[in-house]
């Protein structure tokens, strides 16, 4: 049975307010540690990728659990509607260090509530990452529910990038958080509520734990896919991370850009991410045709060489007082991003498949599991990777949110955020050609599915 237009949009809905999460705990909470808490930055990172490493641990508990859940409701649903919760008011708590606090009692606070508000994101994410696998059986309907996906994520992207920094620079970090919680809570529960009749697989799995993970990383094309993606990741979350630092020591607007006004009512840095959304809103449908014509793969493979390309025109054109140039720049590459934000999404469902068809076994919670794996892995070591290189050639920690660095501490940043993303991301590319592609042959799944 064809979904209709309303449920796949309602299912893309619910990422809005995953996104959201996504956002800040990439872009605001190694910022946050660093410029407002004065917390040293190599501990700032090891405290981010600490949590990030205990929330990867989660991931195959909860996947394994999803899957043997049952409920009036689903195996999905209990998980995602109370994870919501979780997450949106962890987050409050996680930017509600109290004031006054000194440096440990400030770590110790966002640790705690860190992990929690990642619980809760893992609570959400997995079980919403298996219902791709249930809800259709059609690689073409999936790359439409993905565009839907892709286009409500960008505007999370927006709320996250743009407008909670906004709102911190102008309330302060708690009152952003509270502003936001109906949005991610609302947008959860509303997806949940329009899909209700949407076709899903209730039956619990029936094979225990081992078994099931022995599935999956059977599933050779899955697991090389699943890698490949990790590694965009790494390459994305490096960028996200370095984006509130670039926005005070590399874009500096001197008053006579077009956009100066927009500038300074918004901040350079909400600014960039607003230019950012624009392009990726703008690519989903592209994407989505591009995907028919060239296959899935093909695709991918197109806009991470765009991606390429941009990041190397930005290195040449940092640091820059222009911030309509740097606009149309992350416009630019923002519809280079929604390549990797759409189709790999797209992608691992239907190798799904190939086991449900192969074993008879529905264990989409644990495929969603080891999937957000690499994305999980990836977005933990990222921070604590730009912290040491930014460490290494001395960058200052303040609590004031800019504090004067040395020239070559601002060139590791400059670099972080612009070379060693380009080349990871080469190496995404030559893992899909020379590895994936020729995993494909081996199964079942032909290449414009893949």
């Amino acid at each position: 049975m064809s979904l209709s237009l309303g449920q796949k949009a309602g299912w893309g809905l619910a990422d809005m307010g995953i996104v959201v999460f996504v956002i800040v705990k990439q872009l605001l909470v190694l910022a946050y540690l660093t410029a407002y808490l004065g917390v040293p930055i190599d501990i700032a990172g090891m405290v981010t990728t600490g949590v990030l490493v205990f929330d990867i641990i989660t991931d195959p508990l909860i996947g394994y659990f999803s899957d043997k859940t049952q409920s009036r409701w689903g195996r999905r649903v209990p998980w995602m509607f109370s994870g919501a919760l979780v997450m949106a008011s962890a987050t409050i708590g996680l930017f509600s260090v109290p004031s006054g606090a000194n440096t440990t009692t400030a770590i110790v606070w966002v640790t705690g509530f860190f992990g929690l508000a990642t619980i809760g994101f893992t609570m959400v994410a997995i079980p919403y990452g298996a219902t791709a696998g249930e809800m259709t059986q059609d690689p073409q309907e999936r790359s439409a529910m993905t565009g839907w996906r892709m286009g409500f994520a960008s505007i999370g992207i927006l709320v996250g990038g743009a407008l909670i920094p906004k709102l911190a620079s102008d309330m302060g970090h708690t009152m952003a958080t509270v502003y936001v919680f109906p949005l991610i809570v609302g947008a959860i529960w509303l997806s949940l509520f329009i899909t209700r009749k949407a076709p899903r697989i209730q039956q619990p799995s029936s094979i225990g734990f081992v078994a099931i993970v022995k599935l999956v990383v059977s599933n050779r094309s899955f697991s090389i896919l699943t890698v490949s993606y990790g590694i965009m990741t790494f390459a994305v979350a490096l960028i996200t991370a370095g984006l509130p630092f670039a926005a005070l020591y590399l874009i500096m607007d001197n008053g006579t850009s077009m956009l100066s006004g927009a500038a300074g009512a918004l901040t350079v840095l909400s600014l960039m991410f607003a230019a950012f959304v624009v392009g990726s809103i703008l690519s989903q449908a592209v994407w989505v045709m591009i995907s028919a014509k060239l296959g899935k793969l093909g695709a991918l493979v197109l806009g991470l060489s765009l991606y390429i390309v941009l990041l190397l025109a930005l290195y040449q054109v940092m640091p820059s007082v222009n911030v309509t140039t740097m606009a149309g720049m992350f416009v630019l590459a923002g519809m280079a991003n929604g390549a990797y934000q759409q189709i790999p999404w797209a992608m691992y469902p239907d190798l799904m498949d190939i086991t449900r068809q192969q074993t008879g076994q529905a264990i989409e919670g644990a495929f969603s599991a080891i999937w957000l794996f690499g994305q999980k892995v990836a977005n933990a070591f990222a921070p604590m990777c730009l912290a040491l290189i930014l460490g290494a050639y001395g960058w200052q920690e303040t609590t004031q949110g800019k504090v004067a660095q040395s020239e070559a501490s601002v060139t590791a940043l400059q670099a972080s955020i612009t070379l060693v993303p380009a080349a990871v991301l080469l190496l995404a590319i030559l893992t899909l050609l020379l590895v994936y592609r020729p995993s494909l042959g081996r199964t079942s799944v032909d290449n414009n599915r893949g």
